[in-house]
């Protein structure tokens, strides 16, 4: 770190983390609520809360910053809300309907049920202009570009009050000139808009995919343009010298001026930046295969890191779109402290996927919530301090948290309060595991090989009873839990995909040329960027992969390679890379067939400076931080028992805590179920492990 600090900003669905490092490794966590009419505004508060705590001014903060990074649900709340902008779509003359054609089926999991409905579409069918234009497969211009059906459709849009337009013809990844020419018309006559290129935003084979992740990024951009514009603008007049930077879905860092053109990229933003702080925080175990969970107000995110990498997915379908760029693969569930407990049809409870949100939150808020939610359960359970979260600053009302499962729950179902909110413990973690089984069990993967690391503020009341549930041993939480995707951001890299369509055979000289070349000139690209934001060529790290297939094969898998030229005399390397690769997914390889390529892509990263490592020096044992007991239920029949009741903030390295007990970080409240140990490691991370049989 350059300068004296560095701030990390997660907007969640309930909660804004903020995250302040020092040049020291001290770091310093702040929750408020979060402000969806005005994100800007959450912001507003979160440094007033460090205001009033270092004592210092707010532009002395900002002004401080080596880097501001903000993680943002701007773009991903737009799309579920379908509140984006109006949009345009000009494509070639009769594929109009390819949104809606869909490749001629429904999501997975869905293709087989008449009842599904079909996705919102994000273009109406009146906007969707077919201009006379055709390329051929082998980037041959069939037919010339007609100019006049882009003037008509601009006129069209001029009429409409058009927003933002996105242009996607076939083919133009091997022929991108008409887009170019389209392009330049609609500039000169919509002066105005926000465009999006799709064969420069994603020049990738298969025009479905690019063509919704064209429309989805123009959707989006008036959005973030606006959002970047205000949290811009703010920090600048708190004297940031530095341009704030904004967290990507692909796992990086990128400037406000990339998000607006690449607006699809801020889609799943906030919890990209969970496996980077994941294998931060399980590096001191020596641990590369990482779960991390993250249970918000209002989602529960799960990620998967494998020997140190996290998977991508590319070409996938996002809450019905799909998007055809690299993201961080994040399994999101409507499971968070603000779920909502319900009884179904059959007169059975379920958790979710509804929230309370911020507005009007969990009963116990106090804000006019009357449903009882997941926040409500642990407050009634004994898991949560009656005298509020957030070191108080959040009172939490028990009465009202006690009569909304009373009213809603417990006497239709003829049981217990305490009964009803340990049933509506119970659901919500079997959801929660059961979306851990989709990213592990699913996927060839045994949960029992991974450490489970807890993020955000609602997970660790349910961290053990999660590990416990899938067979999990070992679990590492933070004591920066609750904003562990804030402290991410400052950890991570900024970071550009650059891709390249290349529909070649690995059989002659002139193909490994072809991609030589093509790599060659993406990656100048990239390193022209970075140099242009101030990283020098030693900060630049490259990373290559190839979409590869046999030929003859519909689909193709993504090979990651090195960085050296690619030639007759390197391609053996390539071809046993990707028959490796196609055993480890489908079982087996077929040395013997001919490898095509279909596209390339790099990833470029300007490598940022690391804070120094949090470290946790001597400080109480478990028994003397002891804050006293109170009544908590472990067990389906709501029996209370006596639980320990810790204060986490003075423990110090090696105290030591054997469940069932609570542990109240200032942010999180940590419960140690029956079974379980947790240990504060001096990295600021508890270690918390199940108890061999016979241990005392």
């Amino acid at each position: 770190m350059k300068s004296e600090y560095r701030l990390g900003i997660d907007a969640g669905g309930t909660f804004t983390d903020f995250v302040l490092a020092d040049r020291t490794g001290q770091v310093r966590l702040y929750k408020a609520l979060s402000t969806p009419q005005d994100p800007t505004l959450a912001i507003r508060n979160g440094l007033q809360l460090m205001v009033d705590d270092l004592g210092v001014s707010a532009e002395r903060i900002v002004s401080n910053c080596d880097l501001c990074i903000n993680g943002t649900t701007v773009g991903l709340n737009a799309l579920i809300t379908h509140k984006g902008a109006k949009t345009g779509l000009i494509c070639t003359a009769g594929h109009e309907d390819s949104l809606e054609i869909r490749l001629g089926h429904k999501e997975d999991g869905y293709r087989y049920d008449a009842d599904y409905p079909p996705a919102t579409m994000l273009v109406p069918r009146y906007l969707r202009r077919g201009v006379r234009e055709r390329v051929l497969s082998t980037g041959e211009v069939r037919v010339a570009l007609n100019e006049e059906d882009v003037r008509a459709a601009c006129a069209l849009f001029l009429a409409e009050g058009v927003e933002t337009v996105a242009i996607s013809f076939v083919w133009s990844v091997l022929h991108p000139g008409h887009e170019a020419r389209a392009a330049e018309i609609v500039r000169e006559m919509m002066p105005g808009v926000i465009l999006t290129v799709g064969s420069e935003l994603y020049p990738q084979v298969r025009e479905y995919t690019r063509t919704s992740t064209a429309v989805v990024n123009a959707y989006l951009a008036p959005i973030m343009k606006r959002y970047v514009e205000a949290v811009d603008s703010y920090f600048r007049s708190l004297g940031a010298r530095q341009p704030v930077r904004y967290y990507q879905s692909n796992g990086g860092l990128a400037i406000g001026q990339a998000m607006t053109d690449r607006s699809v990229y801020a889609i799943n933003s906030g919890p990209a930046s969970a496996p980077a702080a994941g294998q931060y925080v399980c590096a001191p175990f020596g641990k590369t295969d990482v779960i991390t969970v993250d249970m918000g107000g209002t989602s529960f995110d799960i990620t998967l890191t494998k020997d140190g990498s996290t998977n991508i997915n590319k070409n996938i379908d996002f809450l019905r779109y799909r998007i055809g760029v690299p993201m961080i693969q994040v399994e999101t569930l409507g499971a968070g402290g603000g779920s909502i407990g319900w009884i179904d049809e059959m007169g059975l409870m379920q958790m979710g996927p509804q929230s309370a949100g911020s507005d009007p939150g969990p009963a116990c808020y106090g804000q006019g919530g009357t449903l009882p939610t997941v926040s409500d359960a642990n407050l009634v359970l004994g898991y949560l301090n009656p005298d509020g979260l957030v070191g108080g600053r959040l009172p939490l009302d028990h009465q009202k948290a006690h009569d909304a499962i009373r009213t809603k729950l417990a006497e239709p179902l003829k049981m217990s309060v305490e009964r009803a909110a340990y049933g509506m413990f119970t659901i919500v973690n079997a959801n929660m595991v059961n979306g851990i089984r989709r990213v592990t069990v699913e996927r060839g993967y045994d949960p029992r090989d991974f450490v489970l690391v807890g993020a955000g503020g609602a997970t660790a009341a349910h961290i053990t009873a999660l590990a416990d549930a899938i067979g999990i041993d070992t679990i590492v939480l933070p004591k920066l839990a609750s904003g562990l995707c804030a402290f991410g951001q400052i950890i991570s890299d900024v970071k550009y995909n650059y891709m390249a369509t290349a529909p070649l055979r690995l059989d002659n000289d002139a193909a490994y040329a072809r991609i030589d070349e093509l790599f060659g000139q993406i990656e100048a690209q990239g390193i022209g960027h970075l140099k242009a934001d101030g990283f020098k060529a030693k900060d630049i790290v490259v990373k290559r992969s190839l979409d590869m297939r046999y030929v003859g094969q519909v689909h193709e898998c993504t090979v990651e390679i090195g960085t050296f030229k690619v030639d007759a005399r390197s391609i053996g390397k390539v071809k046993e890379a990707f028959h490796r690769r196609h055993k480890e997914l489908y079982t087996y390889a077929e040395p013997a067939s001919t490898v095509e390529v279909v596209n390339i892509e790099s990833t470029l990263y300007g490598v940022v400076d690391k804070p120094e490592r949090m470290s946790i020096g001597k400080g109480l044992t478990a028994p003397k931080a002891l804050k006293g007991h109170r009544e908590a239920v472990f067990s389906a029949d709501g029996k209370r028992i006596r639980t320990p009741i810790y204060d986490g903030t003075p423990l110090g390295a090696g105290a030591r805590v054997k469940g069932p007990a609570v542990i109240e970080e200032v942010t999180t409240t940590i419960v140690v179920e029956p079974g379980w140990t947790a240990r504060l490691d001096a990295s600021g991370s508890y270690l918390i492990t199940r108890d061999r049989k016979g241990a005392t």
